[in-house]
């Protein structure tokens, strides 16, 4: 039995099952070609403005950038916290301004805590685009979605086999033609000659390489993406903001080794447009593994650099042996103390993707929103940090 909640009703389903009507449209807001046939440049729907560069939309934006060749109905099992669920928010976007139709299972209670956080907050611009939201139990998945098909399911919740399986299965059972999953670059065993490609050789008993086997078992048409860390607005894991935090503050920047390993960052817009690649090319995409990553390398040291420069700010960068002083680097640094680098090989070579991540101008973005949602001004306890300069004798404010 799913066990959901609605704002609205006390119905087990908590869903926007009709898309909402569509605003008026003048001249400025719908434009059609003069050809008979509809181009991706021909037909163009919004709400609201698109900002002045035409690389990113503003924040409360749709568009409709093309009808796609055939129109899928895609159900994306989003999780409800940690970094993966800005994944299904920006992918559930991507396929609605290409055509497809979306319905997002966020896993648990529409009113819990957890959706008072982005991207879950945002969630009312996939409805705006024509998408559909549900909450629920994946235990009861067909329940929850009882009456509804797909064509594809994208699993962006299970990190095991248990948690997936009965996705997976109710998939199979249900006709679903292509099935994918959100699996990690964490798999990968560390290597001498990085960066990670596919193929490499993994941890075999990571949950995520069970679910890889299973779905490549069950499925005819399936695919697994492994992604690293990500930056992009309605995140709500902490990467670029680590580093502002400490910046913004005059505070030095406390980075474990050398700060020379190297590490992928990717906007989440290149993990989306993979995935999208994918539904409209299922042929190239099955049976295959993709690194979810951009194409380029940063190093710890470079990370620290670029953020300051995007915030117009100097930095002061101290680096520390966390054996020698006693330190968890997993809590006192947001990224692995170690080269963990993959490449896209596969997307490029296989789904003729592009990577379209600049961690330059990207990060300029991040750090306007930073401001403008005011975390500049919030109040930060920064206890590892201080524990870590006083044993390196390192005032703690530059």
């Amino acid at each position: 039995m799913a066990t959901l909640l609605s704002s609205s009703s006390s119905s087990l389903l908590s869903t926007n099952l009709s898309p909402p009507s569509l605003p008026s449209l003048s001249l400025s807001s719908l434009s059609l070609s003069s050809t008979s046939s509809l181009s991706p440049s021909s037909i163009s729907l919004s709400h609201r403005s698109l900002s002045p560069s035409s690389r990113k939309l503003s924040l409360s934006s749709f568009t409709v950038k093309a009808l796609a060749s055939e129109k899928k109905k895609v159900l994306i099992v989003n999780t409800n916290s940690g970094g993966h669920a800005v994944i299904g928010f920006y992918f559930a976007k991507e396929l609605l301004g290409s055509g497809h139709d979306v319905t997002v299972l966020t896993v648990g209670d529409e009113g819990s805590d957890k959706m008072k956080k982005p991207p879950f907050t945002r969630f009312s611009e996939i409805v705006e685009g024509g998408g559909k939201t549900v909450w629920g139990d994946v235990g009861a998945i067909g329940s929850v979605l009882e009456g509804l098909t797909f064509d594809v399911v994208l699993d962006n919740n299970g990190k095991d086999l248990d948690t997936v399986r009965p996705v997976a299965d109710w998939a199979k059972s249900s006709g679903v033609g292509q099935f994918l999953f959100i699996s990690s670059a964490g798999i990968y065993k560390s290597t001498d000659e990085p960066p990670h490609v596919e193929g490499d050789t993994v941890k075999a008993d990571a949950g995520h390489v069970a679910v890889e086997k299973y779905i490549s078992e069950v499925f005819g048409n399936w695919a697994s993406f492994r992604p690293q860390y990500m930056i992009g607005s309605g995140n709500n894991k902490d990467c670029e903001e680590w580093f502002f935090d400490r910046i913004v503050r005059g505070r030095p920047v406390p980075i474990p080794g050398s700060g020379m390993q190297l590490t992928n960052i990717t906007h989440v817009r290149d993990l989306s447009s993979m995935l999208t690649k994918a539904v409209e090319n299922p042929t190239a995409a099955s049976g295959n593994i993709f690194n979810c990553v951009s194409d380029r390398a940063v190093t710890l040291d470079g990370m620290a650099k670029l953020c300051a420069k995007a915030a117009g700010l100097p930095v002061e960068i101290v680096h520390y042996d966390p054996k020698s002083i006693g330190s968890d680097a997993k809590k006192a640094f947001p990224f692995r103390n170690m080269h963990f680098y993959a490449e896209p090989r596969a997307a490029k070579d296989l789904l003729g993707w592009k990577s379209t991540t600049n961690l330059p101008e990207d990060l300029k973005d991040r750090f306007e929103e930073y401001v403008k949602i005011g975390r500049d001004k919030k109040a930060i306890k920064f206890d590892i940090d201080d524990k870590i300069l006083e044993s390196l004798k390192v005032p703690a404010a530059v």
